[in-house]
């Protein structure tokens, strides 16, 4: 795997600051554990509803991923189409390579 950005979400998922699925993202964010949430390019529109509803009554910021679910799946060793980041320093990087990568494009 070349991609920084999916090699750095092995990491923050080795790190155990990284939980997939929207059930369990939307629950992170009404607790207030999530700092960031990234969806995969082909989401379900009906559950990033449901995830983005949660988020943005927490405050969390939703970002859509240039990825598809198959390639987060490949990357993380588990069938994943929405991510929710549990730390600031790990959100803080995410962030900063997603605007890196979209400024280069």
């Amino acid at each position: 795997m070349n991609d920084r950005l999916l090699s750095f979400l092995g990491i923050c998922r080795r790190a155990k600051k990284l939980v997939i699925g929207a059930d369990v993202a939307a629950q992170s964010a009404k607790e207030g554990r999530s700092r960031l949430i990234l969806c995969a390019s082909d989401f379900s529109q009906s559950s990033l509803k449901r995830v983005s509803e949660a988020a943005a009554q927490n405050g969390v910021p939703v970002i859509t991923l240039g990825y598809s679910k198959e390639e987060l799946s490949l990357a993380l060793g588990k069938l994943c189409g929405v991510l929710s980041i549990e730390d600031d320093g790990f959100a803080a990087k995410l962030t900063q390579m997603i605007n890196d990568q979209t400024q280069r494009r």
